[in-house]
């Protein structure tokens, strides 16, 4: 069959956790729905999704009230839960936010009152001596203790998400790249490297591409995403036991998205 005879009810772009957790919950719900998810390279969640820290994060850092706050919550729980029905290992090793002088404090308090606000489920703020209980190698004079915090492994939670979207139905093409979006006669036609596709609905969930798809649609998002790399590093072996969960800085005010 080629590209122009697949025609669907709704077209994700974009296979990464975002992508894939909508479609598997489209065919879920919907059954009857014709979905399909495109995907620029031969597998699922290969840019940030397979590329980030792989933190379960508990809803500390985002304003109170606000979406992200509200899906932070409350997808953390889901994600557990699906964890828990197909058996993906995660650990709630829990994380140190660490004030490592008194300038930071009042910033770090701030952090608190909000993560507190979110319902962030058993915060504490700890000392420096209760700091050297929990990770005797972290240097600080007060920190919050946020034990709904944890790790996994974000390729693999994608993976499970794109075989129980299959199995309800839908459709993963994968190494089709969009080029462009024409929307004639009520349908939106998908130019695609590999033919097009056509679709009554396009959810665009393309990551750090989102705002250059959004304007494929004729949408004036008004804003343009800038990407910005980070660096990890694994600990050696013999070394590990110096670090036993997650230990964070407190963050700058003045640049919020890092």
């Amino acid at each position: 069959m080629s590209m122009i005879d697949r025609q669907y009810d709704v077209v994700v772009v974009g296979g990464g956790i975002i992508g894939l957790a909508t479609s598997m919950k489209l065919t879920q719900d919907f059954p009857n729905l014709k979905v399909a998810v495109l995907e620029k390279e031969k597998e699922v969640a290969q840019h940030q999704t397979g590329h980030n820290s792989g933190v379960i994060h508990a809803g500390i850092y985002y304003a109170p009230g606000s979406q992200k706050a509200n899906f932070c919550s409350t997808g953390g729980k889901l994600l557990r839960d699906f964890c828990d029905e197909y058996g993906i290992a995660y650990d709630m090793c829990g994380k140190l936010i660490v004030a490592t002088d008194d300038s930071e404090v009042p910033q770090l308090e701030e952090l608190f009152k909000r993560g507190t606000e979110n319902g962030a489920q058993g915060l504490r703020m700890v000392n420096q001596e209760e700091i050297k209980d929990i990770e005797p190698y972290s240097a600080g004079v007060k920190a919050i203790l946020s034990p709904n915090t944890g790790i996994i492994d974000y390729f693999e939670v994608s993976q499970a998400y794109a075989t129980r979207m299959r199995e309800n139905g839908g459709d993963l093409l994968t190494n089709v790249e969009v080029i462009s979006i024409e929307n004639k006669d009520n349908l939106l036609y998908i130019n695609t490297t590999s033919g097009t596709v056509v679709a009554k609905y396009v959810l665009n969930c393309a990551g750090l591409h989102a705002d250059t798809v959004a304007r494929m649609m004729g949408v004036d998002v008004g804003v343009k995403i800038v990407p910005f790399r980070g660096e990890y590093f694994s600990i050696i072996p013999e070394k590990e036991h110096m670090v036993k969960g997650l230990i964070y800085p407190v963050p700058d005010p003045s640049m919020p998205f890092l």
